[in-house]
């Protein structure tokens, strides 16, 4: 057998017992981890402490201090740095209280933005060979054949 064809482009072959069963499987398991994950963590979020809302949430307020990174100690004790590893101190004006917001500094978001397009451009660069090896290989396919067919003359 030459072809290297899927056998289910065959409808009658896909609608087996054995292929239903084990798409369904595979399908069920894919959405049980999906949806048990979403759950779990749902449940987490609900069994936890209950967290009064910041007041930066429901007033106006003033940035005291600008966007910084966290120290080692404030990583760990700060519940505003552990989101994004950086915290600005904001005054809300009118309960006059001094808190902590998590905020995205410039020179982080930057540092992604060039992870991101070193990555894409890696990216590109490992795809166009994909593409250069690939078409020689299917070139040397298609001189081999021309070749087979004018020696078969």
């Amino acid at each position: 057998m030459g072809r290297m064809e899927s056998d289910c482009r065959i409808p009658m072959l896909c609608l087996r017992p054995r292929v239903l069963a084990l798409h369904a499987l595979f399908w069920g398991l894919v959405s049980l981890r999906v949806f048990g994950a979403a759950l779990l963590s749902e449940e987490k979020t609900t069994v936890a402490r209950p967290v009064t809302t910041p007041c930066w949430q429901m007033e106006e307020f003033v940035v005291a201090v600008e966007c910084s990174q966290c120290n080692a100690f404030q990583s760990k004790s700060w519940a505003a740095c552990t989101q994004t590893g950086y915290v600005e101190r904001i005054n809300c004006t009118k309960s006059n209280k001094d808190e902590y917001k998590s905020c995205r500094s410039t020179l982080m978001e930057e540092h992604l933005f060039w992870k991101f397009e070193g990555a894409m451009l890696g990216l590109t660069i490992l795809s166009a060979l994909v593409v250069v090896a690939r078409q020689r290989s299917l070139d040397r396919l298609a001189s081999e054949k021309v070749r087979r067919q004018i020696e078969s003359i």
